[in-house]
C-alpha cells in the first residue's frame, strides 16, 4: 500500500470511530515518523497537503526532525512535533527545527525551554497515565505544577495533554487511562481559565486509536500503519 492510500485508509478509520462514538468534532492524524527517511517524510507531508488534510509529522527524536525538516518544509503549510522526550542538552536543536513540543514533562525543564526560546512555542503537558515504568511523562498528581510553569513563561503556550496509552489489549484499562488523561485536561482548564476545548489531547496510536478517540483524543499518532514496518 502506497503513503497515500496508507494515509486514505487511516482516515477512513478515523472517521469510523468518531462515528461509532457520536463525535462530529475533527481528529487529526499525526504521522509518527520515527526512523523515516526525508524522502519518505516528504512523501508523507505530500500526501496529507493532497488529501487536504493538516500537515502534522511527529518526530521522536530531536536528529531525526533535524534530519527531514528540510524535506517536510517543503511543503507549505508542514508542522513537525516532537513526540519524544527531550533532553535538556538538545533544546536549542529542538528550538531550529520543530513546531511544538508534546513531551514536556517538568516544570523545570519548562523553565530551561522557556530561557532559550525566542519565539512563542506550543507545548503539551506528557502525562503517564498508565503508570507503567517503561512510559515517559510527569505522574498525574504531577501535573498542576508543569501547568502553572507553564503559565509563567514568556514564551510557552499550553496547547494540550500528551500520553502514551497503556500497553494492553484489555479495552476497559486502555480507556480508563485515556479517560483520565481527559479529566487531566478539563481540571487544568479550570484551574487556568483557559477553554477546554483548545487544548489539544494527544493520545491513541495503531492498535487503540479507536478507544483513544472515544475518550476525547483531539490528535492520534499513526506510524506504521501508513509508513509500513521499519
Amino acid at each position: 500500500m502506497s503513503i497515500p492510500e496508507a494515509i486514505a485508509a487511516a482516515r477512513e478509520r478515523i472517521d469510523a470511530a468518531s462515528a461509532a462514538c457520536g463525535r462530529s468534532e475533527a481528529v487529526t492524524l499525526e504521522l509518527a515518523a520515527k526512523t523515516r527517511t526525508p524522502e519518505e517524510c516528504h512523501a508523507a507531508a505530500t500526501a496529507l497537503r493532497d488529501a487536504g488534510l493538516p500537515i502534522l509529522l511527529g518526530h521522536n527524536r530531536v536528529q531525526e526532525a533535524r534530519a527531514t525538516q528540510a524535506a517536510i518544509r517543503e511543503v507549505p503549510g508542514a508542522r513537525i512535533h516532537l513526540i519524544g522526550p527531550l533532553q535538556t542538552n538538545k533544546i536549542n536543536q529542538a528550538l531550529a527545527c520543530v513546531d511544538a513540543v508534546e513531551t514536556l514533562s517538568s516544570a523545570e525543564l519548562a523553565r530551561r525551554i522557556d530561557a532559550r526560546a525566542t519565539r512563542p512555542l506550543p507545548v503539551f503537558v506528557q502525562v503517564n497515565v498508565s503508570g507503567e515504568a517503561t512510559k515517559s511523562g510527569c505522574a498525574p498528581d504531577a501535573v498542576a505544577p508543569v501547568v502553572d510553569a507553564v503559565s509563567e513563561c514568556a514564551n510557552l503556550r499550553l496547547a494540550g495533554f500528551m500520553t502514551v496509552g497503556l500497553n494492553s489489549t484489555d479495552e476497559a484499562p486502555v480507556r480508563h487511562a485515556y479517560a483520565r488523561l481527559r479529566s487531566i485536561r478539563d481540571a487544568a482548564a479550570a484551574r487556568t481559565g483557559i477553554d477546554a476545548a483548545s487544548l489539544e489531547l494527544s493520545m491513541g496510536m495503531s492498535r487503540d486509536m479507536a478507544w483513544a478517540i472515544a475518550e476525547g483524543a483531539t490528535i492520534v499518532r499513526l506510524g506504521t500503519a501508513v509508513f509500513g514496518a521499519r
